[in-house]
């Protein structure tokens, strides 16, 4: 398979621009001629049906949330980047664009990453344009507050609710499409792969949650906006629908999927409580902008209550070991530094697998009042659910899976290697490299959908001639046919193992074996491991009910049937890629103070994967990273 990233030639600055002339367009009239099927309804697939709808295409939208507003893209908490520069502090479109490519340590395509800079400025103003009630400076202009990775305040928002306000602007966008009947809305309704005709992606197969009915839906172009799959880890801060159904569907119909190992743990979450626990909680990484991470300098401390551990008896290790950023280090060396400390015994709460976030210095310099203006929703659900008060003890907190950088390949046109199947937002293998600086995912599912996709799924259309395809069409029966089989396959196990019983078993071998350490040893029994947990769930998995009914241990089974596939793969491009980069932490590479160390004379590349068949190993195509602009450098935060 020969991947080729379409990248404009020229100056970076310009690609973009250029590129927009040079697209093909089609025109009004034409427009109502093509119908669109957009899978995902949160801030990419939102954004992306009411854009290409405005456009005057016909979009259906489907997602398996009873209303699109319900999307994963709503637990977003701290804020959206964008190179205003409003704080006059030095920041500009070329700094996020280095320190997203830095943040990623070395391992993203620089063209699509400016781009990502480029367009962030105006995301702002549609969003403005909206009513996202974004915070405020008293004279009324956008406040902005720091991130990790970044020395610069160029994250814009609303408290720690961003992602919910800005997914409330795309519904409303949406919405207004749907009253206008541009975008007819399937909630509910979950795919289950892409009917590919003659080569390119033609429409897709689905289930209606609530009848059990499969149908299939045609189109000229399909548009997947599915999201990440950390819930191949089980526990993760995802909501617990969230999985890699479509984009894996669409792997083994010939999308090249890329990068699967690069997985971010995010370092500030609630601590698990016990094996009762079905999914993990996020506090936010803008409580790191007033809140000072540390733990006891003595293990014998660990027992104590925070208050009564004196300041010189405290160990503020992100200070200490990057006094540059501090606590606002990147997300991937802020969690590897909080496992360290664990691991050294001076971890605080049950298991000692937790570390203090304190605010006590921010209440004292600014006051309770201005704490509760910036955070006070996060503080709220913190002591909802851990009945401790952060304005009073220091929260706790622990790195757990969040974020995935890897997903299906795709050009600087979004388009995978199927023909048709453009993928945006998370779905895709993303703009971040091998870790995603905080605040970038609303950015980049906002710039892939209000942007992007409208402009490069017309020029698709407008540079191809697209013959009619119908139901009766021998791909569209056969691909029905194989989901049907599939369903069937799935009931007719009739084991004693529920299924969340294997989803739990496969995200402990994925946690130890491909978290946030990785060692060539412990993937190859994850890669013993897993297909005998695959076999054993054909063969043992239990689904009562049947498929023509409101069936979720169905769901659930069939979205736990393709982690133990991907799982696979990701341990697969873990073992292969002899190197620490970003949140890919091989132990067996590291430098001499415990940083990632990189291969850039063999692994400089996106590693893309294609589908060989059952029982075959998947094939590895590489897609060179050429560094024109930023120099390749040792990461440092120091």
């Amino acid at each position: 398979m020969e991947l080729k990233s379409k990248a404009p030639s020229g100056p970076i600055d310009k690609k973009w621009s250029k590129h927009r002339f040079e697209m093909k367009l089609v025109n009004p009239a034409n427009k109502r001629k093509y119908t669109v099927i957009v899978v995902g309804s949160g801030l990419a697939g939102g954004s992306a049906a009411a854009s290409l709808s405005e456009l005057g295409y016909n979009v259906k939208c489907f997602c398996f949330q009873d209303s699109p507003r319900r999307a994963h893209s709503i637990a977003a908490q701290g804020g959206i980047n964008a190179a205003k520069n409003y704080q006059n502090d030095g920041d500009s479109v070329y700094r996020l664009f280095y320190d997203t490519v830095k943040g990623g340590d070395y391992r993203s395509r620089e063209s699509n990453v400016y781009r990502l800079a480029e367009v962030s400025v105006n995301i702002i103003d549609q969003c403005v344009a909206q009513g996202v009630p974004f915070a405020r400076e008293y004279g009324g202009i956008l406040a902005n507050r720091s991130f990790g990775g970044a020395q610069v305040s160029r994250t814009f928002y609303a408290r720690g609710q961003t992602g919910q306000q800005l997914l409330l602007g795309a519904y409303q966008a949406l919405e207004k499409e749907i009253s206008r009947g541009g975008v007819t809305m399937y909630p509910r309704t979950e795919m289950l792969d892409v009917v590919v005709v003659d080569g390119r992606a033609r429409g897709i197969v689905v289930r209606d949650m609530v009848s059990g009915a499969i149908e299939t839906h045609l189109a000229d172009v399909v548009v997947l906006a599915t999201g990440g799959y950390s819930n191949v880890f089980y526990l993760s801060t995802n909501a617990k629908g969230s999985n890699a159904t479509a984009i894996w569907r669409a792997y083994k119909r010939g999308a090249a999927f890329a990068n699967p190992c690069y997985t971010q743990i995010h370092p500030t979450c609630i601590p698990q409580s016990g094996e009762h626990q079905s999914k993990l909680t996020l506090m936010s990484e803008s409580l790191r902008n007033d809140g000072r991470v540390w733990v006891p300098k003595r293990k014998e401390d660990c027992g104590k209550r925070p208050q009564d551990i004196p300041e010189q008896d405290r160990d503020y290790y992100l200070e200490r070991k990057y006094p540059s950023f501090g606590n606002l280090s990147p997300r991937d060396i802020a969690s590897r530094a909080a496992k360290e400390v664990c691991d050294e015994g001076r971890g605080v709460g049950p298991g000692g697998r937790g570390v203090y976030l304190d605010f006590a210095d921010a209440i004292n310099r600014l006051g309770r009042e201005r704490i509760a203006e910036r955070y006070g929703n996060l503080f709220e659900m913190y002591e909802r659910i851990t009945d401790e008060n952060p304005y009073e003890v220091p929260m706790r907190i622990y790195p757990a899976p969040h974020y995935t950088m890897g997903g299906l390949w795709v050009d600087y046109n979004l388009m995978s290697t199927i023909p048709g199947l453009h993928v945006v937002g998370e779905a895709n293998f993303s703009d971040h490299g091998a870790n995603r600086l905080g605040a970038s995912a609303l950015m980049q599912g906002l710039a892939d959908g209000y942007f992007v996709a409208p402009l490069t799924v017309g020029d698709y259309l407008g540079s191809n001639k697209l013959a009619p395809v119908t139901h009766d069409a021998p791909e569209v029966r056969a691909t029905e046919a194989a989901v049907r089989a599939r369903t069937e396959k799935l009931l007719s196990v009739h084991g004693t193992r529920t299924v969340a019983s294997f989803h739990r078993e496969l995200g402990r071998v994925m946690w130890e074996h491909c978290g946030m350490a990785r060692s060539a040893e412990g993937l190859k029994e994850a890669l013993e491991i897993i297909p005998r947990l695959r076999d054993e769930f054909w063969h043992d998995v239990r689904i009562p009910g049947t498929g023509a009914e409101l069936n979720q241990s169905l769901e659930h089974a069939g979205r736990v049937a393709d982690f133990l596939e991907l799982a696979e793969l990701m341990c697969r491009d873990a073992l292969h890629r002899d190197e620490s980069c970003g949140c890919h932490f091989r132990v067996e590479y590291q430098t001499s103070d415990g940083e990632a160390l990189r291969n850039d004379e063999r692994f400089a590349y996106v590693a893309a994967w294609s589908y060989d068949g059952d029982g075959k190993p998947p094939v590895l195509n590489k897609e060179p990273l050429v560094f024109e602009n930023v120099a390749l450098s040792q990461r440092s935060y120091k």
